[in-house]
Order: C-alpha cells, then structure tokens, then sequence
C-alpha cells in the first residue's frame, strides 16, 4: 500500500491532480485497483488531494484568458464532475465575472484598435468573433453587452 500512496504523493507534490487522474495513473503503473481506491481515499481525507480545489485554482488560472465552455472541458477531460464544476463557478463567477469582462474588453480594444463597438468593420467583427469563440466565451453574447454599455 506504500508504494501507491508514495507514488501519488510524488504526483501531488509536483501539481494538483484530480481523483479520476490519479486512478488512471495507478492503473499505468499496475497498482491493485483496491489499494489505488484506499490510498486515494487516504489523501482525500488528509486534504492533500481534492477535486473542488483543483477545479476553483483551474477557474482562477483561465479567468480572463478562457469562458466558462473552455474552462469546463478542460474540468470534463480531468474526470471532474459537471455539477461540481458548476457549483464551484456559480461560487467564484460573482465576484470576479465584472472585472474579467472589463479587462477582456480592454485587451480586444487594443488588439483590434477599436474605439466603438457600435461601427466595427465586418472584417474586424469576424475576427472578433473567432478570438471570443475560441476563448470559450458567447461571442454575441458579450458583443451585445459591449455595445449597450456605450
């Protein structure tokens, strides 16, 4: 049972992985599917692994860079579960969602010399367009927003 717990430490130590990850690579390494369920168990109830703590530092770290759709799959592809990532969003998006937005907009005003959202060239919007979409934001969405606001 050492081993395992040794080997997860050693992860842990280097970065924040979630369960479904660590079960995973327990299996790589030819770990008893018993004793990989145990020793997970074991850190979770330490604190020294946790799930809801990975998903808020991921909301933090993409804050500003990356929407929510971006920042879920990324969640979804670590084995985090839905409904716990959109409880911890719903938790952390009231208070940092305004300023996001703000400097968002900021750096697209820069980037594409825009001066009013009201009177962007077609080519321009397009180009606006995939920037936001790519980012995992509602491009409509905040365009829309943006525009009422001046």
């Amino acid at each position: 049972m050492s081993t395992c717990i040794d080997y997860f430490l050693r992860l842990l130590s280097r970065r924040e992985y979630s369960a479904y990850e660590l079960l995973k690579k327990g299996k790589e390494k030819n770990f008893d599917p018993s004793e990989i369920s145990e020793a997970i168990n074991q850190l979770q109830s330490k604190d020294y692994q946790s799930d809801s703590r990975l998903v808020t530092s991921m909301i933090s770290s993409g804050a500003g860079k990356y929407g929510k759709s971006a920042i879920k799959r990324k969640c979804l592809e670590k084995g985090i579960a839905a409904d716990l990532f959109e409880q911890i969003w719903s938790e952390q998006a009231e208070t940092e969602e305004a300023d996001d937005l703000e400097d968002l907009k900021g750096k697209v005003m820069r980037k594409y010399k825009i001066e009013d959202f009201g009177t962007i060239d077609p080519k321009t919007k397009g180009k606006l367009i995939n920037y936001l979409s790519y980012r995992g934001f509602n491009p409509f969405e905040i365009l829309k927003q943006w525009q009422t606001e001046e």
